[in-house]
């Protein structure tokens, strides 16, 4: 893990913004990237692949041996379509991983993928760093206030709907104007709260059509108003596979594409499932920051 904690002036590909995780504080002077790792059984492109404590485990060394600064650990499909499971389910499957993980690996980052409250608190409390919430708060409307009890970073995501009929014929008048009221409004009331460590992430695939997922991607620029960190999470997405026509597990090269063309719009966080070639990205991109 090669996470900066130093600052940097230059703000052309990233913010000076830091985050509090336990003390340790995490600027993004180049761009962090987070791995994905799935303990479910219906994710849209490796569930069930590790839902065994081997399974698992040797899937954080692979993800922390390419590169990543931060291990996103998700418990629920949020796929399109997918069923909403209970609290206390999410809580039996998490609460092994995150144990097993921290005692492997003390200083490693630690996100928790959950739309609730009390998943949040039981993660929080056996270990984790950060909540990564698709929802926004819309899911669960304790989360906010266990957020700022809690005193960690909060991924606030934008969806429309919830992932069981976020796809159904999603619509806006004004899509980037709509996100943006969307963030001030929820950044405004968890600050409120005292929520001071936030990354945005606008979404992509959530509540948006394959046009309003391009046109997001074009508009990235306008979300760095905000001044706050941004994460993307394009990794294998119906938004590459649909263009290209191929499936997730050939869409690798085009998740690279759009993970190139963000941290040039100024992400600061890559969400994905292949570290290797997200870190690469983030390299060669990193180099036009250079005074060469």
């Amino acid at each position: 893990m090669d996470t900066q904690i130093s600052s940097d002036k230059n703000t052309i590909f990233s913010t000076n913004q830091t985050i509090n995780c336990r003390g340790k504080l995490i600027n993004f002077n180049k761009a962090l990237v987070m791995g994905i790792l799935n303990i479910t059984e219906d994710s849209f492109f490796d569930g069930g692949k590790h839902t065994s404590e081997a399974g698992w485990m040797a899937q954080t060394q692979k993800i922390l041996n390419e590169g990543a600064d931060i291990i996103d650990i998700g418990a629920a499909s949020t796929r399109p379509g997918a069923k909403i499971i209970a609290a206390s389910e999410e809580i039996s499957i998490l609460k092994p991983v995150i144990r097993s993980i921290r005692r492997e690996y003390s200083d490693s980052l630690i996100s928790i993928d959950t739309y609730h409250g009390s998943v949040a608190e039981m993660a929080i409390s056996e270990g984790a760093d950060i909540i990564n919430d698709i929802s926004g708060g819309e899911m669960d409307n304790t989360m906010f206030a266990c957020i700022a009890r809690l005193k960690v970073p909060y991924i606030l995501m934008h969806m429309k709907g919830t992932p069981e009929n976020m796809q159904q014929n999603p619509h806006y008048e004004n899509l980037i104007a709509e996100m943006m009221l969307y963030f001030a409004k929820k950044v405004n009331k968890l600050r409120l709260l005292g929520v001071n460590d936030i990354i945005i992430d606008p979404g992509f695939g959530f509540g948006k059509t394959l046009e309003h997922n391009y046109q997001l991607l074009q508009k990235l620029e306008v979300f760095k108003f905000l001044e706050l960190p941004i994460l993307v999470g394009f990794s294998r997405k119906s938004m590459i596979s649909k263009i290209l026509a191929t499936t997730a597990a050939e869409a690798l090269n085009g998740t690279t594409v759009l993970n190139t063309i963000a941290l040039l719009k100024g992400a600061n966080i890559l969400r994905v499932h292949d570290v290797k070639e997200a870190v690469e990205a983030v390299k060669l991109c990193g180099m036009m920051k250079k005074e060469l």
